[in-house]
């Protein structure tokens, strides 16, 4: 009997919600999240004392967590054995939402975030953002000579002396469909050529952050939990929040969402829970944590290792138009970036 099966019993003896074995129980409240355990499970374990509800929680592995969690709930959508979802991103929400997994409820609190942060119908809420962000490595760069924008990427200047994430998963995945949105199939499958040609693709957004950091590369495109972690390590780093001239695209910024399953097994826990996660005092304790996630609620206080869309031009994006895009856009990224992989 392998390790692998051995944890399945174990987890399935102790934890008669986890693996497989979930049942409904008005004591508590199974979630499947993307986010990082070791900033998730706090919230869950004040959640838990402060409600009496045990949290049953379920992750999946680093790189196919927000694909893996988002099949699984696809493929139990006949009997749903999850009540909350916590997405680190928000288009595979938004194909929950379009498959019609997801229920109805709107919390008061919900009204707090920008509209375009919520669902218009009511099946998910996004917070505690990331923001797509150019790390920059002062000792290569000077400060005249910093990136501006994401279309400093591909000046051939810099060529093989920037970096990106493979735009394949994640939020660079999200990001490209946001520009096939914002700019329309042709110019953005020439940025992304263009891309390919000027830049080193690596495997994930810490990997970009800690290459601008060794000096490997003079600037790379990530997100702010990962850049944080280099600037607050004194690496000889700076973040530069991109596209911020009028008449620019803005910073993309791109919510954690939580959302309700449709006929999950503890609906009343469940909208408990969202009303907890929801709150200031959860985003500011993301905000001040070691991802620093980025506050949208209008409740929530703003911290200031980090910028938010009320302090700095965000990108206006309409996630609905980049999740019609992204079928396009994800084929044509295949083609041009999983060659040889």
């Amino acid at each position: 009997m392998t390790f692998r099966i051995v944890q399945l019993f174990v987890s399935c003896a102790i934890f008669p919600a986890l693996a497989g074995c979930w049942s409904a129980s008005p004591n508590a409240v199974v979630v499947y999240t993307a986010l990082d355990s070791e900033f998730s499970e706090p919230i869950f374990a004040d959640f838990s004392r402060e409600s009496g509800l045990r949290v049953l929680p379920k992750f999946d592995v680093e790189s196919t967590k927000t694909v893996g969690l988002t099949e699984a709930l696809i493929a139990e959508r006949a009997r749903p054995r999850c009540d909350v979802f916590w997405n680190n991103e928000i288009l595979h929400t938004l194909r929950l939402e379009k498959l019609g997994l997801l229920a109805e409820y709107t919390p008061a609190i919900a009204k707090t975030y920008p509209a375009e942060f919520r669902s218009a119908r009511g099946n998910w809420c996004g917070f505690a953002a990331r923001a797509r962000v150019l790390l920059v490595n002062t000792e290569l760069v000077a400060a005249p000579q910093r990136p501006a924008s994401i279309r400093d990427l591909v000046d051939p200047q810099w060529q093989g002396r920037v970096a990106i994430a493979k735009p394949l998963f994640g939020t660079t995945a999200t990001q490209a469909a946001c520009l096939f949105a914002a700019w329309g199939n042709e110019r953005a499958e020439k940025f992304f050529r263009e891309l390919k040609a000027n830049a080193q693709i690596l495997s994930g957004n810490k990997q970009v952050a800690q290459a601008v950091a060794a000096g490997q590369v003079a600037f790379g495109l990530t997100d702010t939990d990962d850049a944080i972690v280099e600037v607050e390590r004194g690496s000889p780093v700076a973040i530069v929040y991109p596209d911020q001239e009028p008449g620019s695209l803005g910073t993309l910024f791109i919510p954690n969402t939580i959302s309700i399953l449709k006929d999950c097994p503890n609906p009343e826990a469940a909208r408990k829970l969202v009303d907890f996660v929801l709150s200031p005092a959860v985003e500011e304790q993301l905000a001040r944590g070691p991802s620093a996630q980025i506050p949208l609620g209008s409740e929530s206080q703003l911290v200031p290792r980090i910028e938010t869309p009320r302090t700095v031009r965000a990108m206006q994006i309409d996630f609905d138009e980049a999740l019609d895009k992204w079928p396009v856009a994800a084929q044509f990224l295949r083609d041009e970036f999983a060659t040889g992989q």
